[in-house]
């Protein structure tokens, strides 16, 4: 195909020499020379003389017109004559063009994608024992590339091939081209839609994707591979996955521990699934009470229910600052609004500078605001409540204040 588009640039190239260099000069009437013309007129004029036809002052003045005629024309013939110093300036025209020729096809040909195309499409068997096989060395991304473009070019000639069109998600998605895989492998499964591999294939870009309706769709394909397959170690694991990608922590260490009896000693994937493992058990496991050193406040907080529906979207900051001292917090917290009553405490890990925390004042002022920004400057809609001067007569100090608006 390059050969056809080379031919075509020269075959441009002569047509364009031929219009350069092709000889302009005038052309004589029934290939009579000018010559002969002004005599076969001139006789013309002398029979019309000769038989009356004509005045003696008339065929002077035809015949003086006539001879200006003539003259003129030889003249023009003169300048229509190539002299032969002006080759050279076409023989440079001629190469002017080929330069442009040969520029223009550098720059916007698309010659290099024509080769790929053609190396592709000799290589397609090759790429494909490298990618199911394992032989040779391993596929780069310039080799999946060629080999997606080997499969396309396949897939327009052939028409639908269930292999092919698995073959080209599974390229796809290694290029990280998600959503193109995901549509390859419906094409696939509409030729084949029991095929293990394929629906594993599937699902695994599916969860890539992620999504609830893609993790849907990829639960319904593991599901199909289940219900033929149980023991289906890679079925298995995705529906863990799935399950954890859902936030289904006990279904996801239910499909874990199920992997995990399966899988051998020395297989590299009991680790990952041991690490899962010890993640949902230790997020499952419930909450030991934190002991914290040094002063608290445990704060009960009731908030306005008009107020929470006012401002669904406000913060609450809920700080204590020392009597008398600086205006930063020995403390503070920002939790989201809510109707109801709220149960704050405050103790010294919730310092806001380090050296400055409860242990610091004898006498604090515990204040929660509302503030419709979410940040600490005040606006004219924030509503802000506070309590009065309290003392650390113990460690830990006990109130409760009400926000309203």
């Amino acid at each position: 195909m390059i050969w056809h588009l080379v031919a075509g640039a020269l075959a441009m190239l002569a047509l364009s020499a031929i219009f350069i260099c092709w000889p302009r000069r005038a052309s004589a009437q029934n290939n009579q020379t000018p010559a002969q013309l002004f005599e076969e007129r001139l006789q013309l004029l002398v029979l019309a003389r000769d038989a009356g036809e004509l005045a003696e002052q008339d065929f002077a003045s035809a015949a003086s017109e006539l001879k200006q005629q003539f003259l003129e024309q030889e003249q023009q013939a003169v300048r229509y004559q190539q002299p032969r110093h002006k080759a050279l300036f076409h023989l440079s025209l001629v190469l002017v063009a080929a330069v442009i020729v040969a520029l223009t096809y550098s720059q916007n040909g698309h010659y290099r994608q024509l080769t790929d195309w053609e190396y592709a499409q000799q290589n397609l068997p090759a790429f494909g024992q490298r990618a199911l096989l394992g032989e040779g060395a391993p596929m780069e991304e310039r080799d999946m590339q060629l080999f997606s473009l080997a499969l396309r070019t396949k897939l327009a000639n052939e028409g639908d091939d269930a292999v092919a069109w698995m073959l080209l998600g599974r390229v796809w998605m290694t290029l990280g081209m998600l959503e193109e895989a995901i549509e390859s492998f419906e094409r696939a499964l509409k030729l084949m839609p029991e095929r293990t591999p394929l629906l594993i294939s599937y699902s695994q870009a599916l969860i890539m994707l992620g999504g609830d309706l893609n993790l849907a769709k990829a639960g319904q394909s593991v599901a199909q591979v289940l219900m033929r397959e149980p023991e289906n170690i890679d079925a298995v694991s995705l529906m863990a996955l799935i399950a954890y990608e859902r936030g289904d922590n006990e279904q996801a260490i239910a499909a874990w521990q199920l992997l995990a009896e399966r899988l051998e000693a020395g297989d590299p994937r009991l680790e990952v699934v041991n690490e899962r493992l010890a993640e949902l058990n230790a997020r499952l496991a419930p909450a030991q009470p934190v002991t914290v050193d040094g002063r608290q406040i445990q704060l009960e907080l009731e908030v306005a229910a008009d107020l929470a529906a006012a401002h669904p979207d406000a913060m609450i900051l809920v700080f204590a600052r020392a009597v008398g001292g600086p205006p930063i917090p020995l403390a503070a917290k920002r939790i989201p609004i809510q109707a109801g009553k709220l149960t704050v405490q405050l103790t010294t890990a919730d310092a806001m500078q380090q050296g400055w925390d409860l242990n610091q004042a004898d006498q604090i002022e515990v204040v929660a605001r509302m503030t419709v920004s979410g940040t600490v400057e005040r606006s004219d809609a924030d509503v802000e409540v506070s309590s009065a001067a309290l003392s650390f007569n113990q460690s830990e100090i006990r109130l409760a204040l009400t926000l309203e608006d």
